[in-house]
């Protein structure tokens, strides 16, 4: 099941305009789903104003999701800003505390915490701190580092567990953060703890970076489905 909560115009080039759902309609589409199918787990992507956030904040309050990966979509492969800066502090402040598992990647939890991530160490305070605003389980998606090893970091309040993987050669990198929160999400809905869910999640995601679309004249897009594998 989805929620729209903004529409992008994009294509392998980078996005080029973005249109804002309002966030009424965006509170209407969770209720109506929230109310009729309550989910095992869920995830939220990109939320573009202060108002969505609040929106999809109190909809989890009223209807509480036990497996909720929020992943705090801000800025596109591109560079383009999909979290405008007053969401930013909605976000920190109502949704985080909400979640059972935060998936920012290191551009992300800079800029959540103000501490500039640029090394693994950098990874590990930063999930420390994003734990102190209220997440239950943290996981900073290593990706953008440098390395012969993609090293995602995990934190669940007592331990730091590093998630490494072979970095792959490969162009077709597009959506790969949010297919790696949405195969964690999946993993949780089958009831599997978390450290095995991120543990399958980044194995799947890994397979669809290898298996990436060779399509578009920009960054081409990983492959989920593994249609060319």
């Amino acid at each position: 099941m989805a929620v729209v909560t903004a529409v992008t115009v994009q294509n392998t080039r980078g996005v080029s305009d973005i249109g804002e759902i309002s966030s009424r309609l965006v509170e209407e589409q969770l209720a109506s789903v929230l109310s009729d199918i309550p989910p095992d787990a869920a995830k939220t992507g990109m939320l573009l104003t202060a108002g969505v956030v609040e929106a999809v904040a109190r909809q989890l309050t009223r209807y509480p999701v036990p497996n909720l990966v929020v992943d705090p979509v801000m800025i596109s492969s591109s560079g383009a800003r999909l979290m405008n800066p007053d969401a930013v502090i909605a976000f920190q402040r109502i949704l985080l505390p909400l979640a059972f598992l935060a998936t920012p990647n290191i551009d992300e939890a800079s800029a959540l915490t103000g501490i500039s991530v640029c090394s693994v160490d950098d990874m590990e305070q930063a999930a420390g701190r994003i734990f102190e605003m209220g997440a239950k389980n943290v996981l900073i998606k290593g990706g953008h580092l440098d390395g012969n090893d993609a090293t995602d970091v995990f934190f669940d309040g007592h331990e730091v567990r590093k998630f490494r993987a072979p970095r792959v050669a490969a162009r077709s990198t597009h959506g790969t953060g949010c297919v790696l929160s949405a195969a964690i999400t999946a993993h949780l809905a089958m009831g599997r703890p978390v450290k095995q869910a991120v543990d399958l999640g980044k194995q799947f995601v890994t397979k669809a970076i290898c298996n990436g679309l060779q399509i578009g004249s920009g960054v081409g897009p990983c492959d989920p489905l593994n249609l060319v594998g």
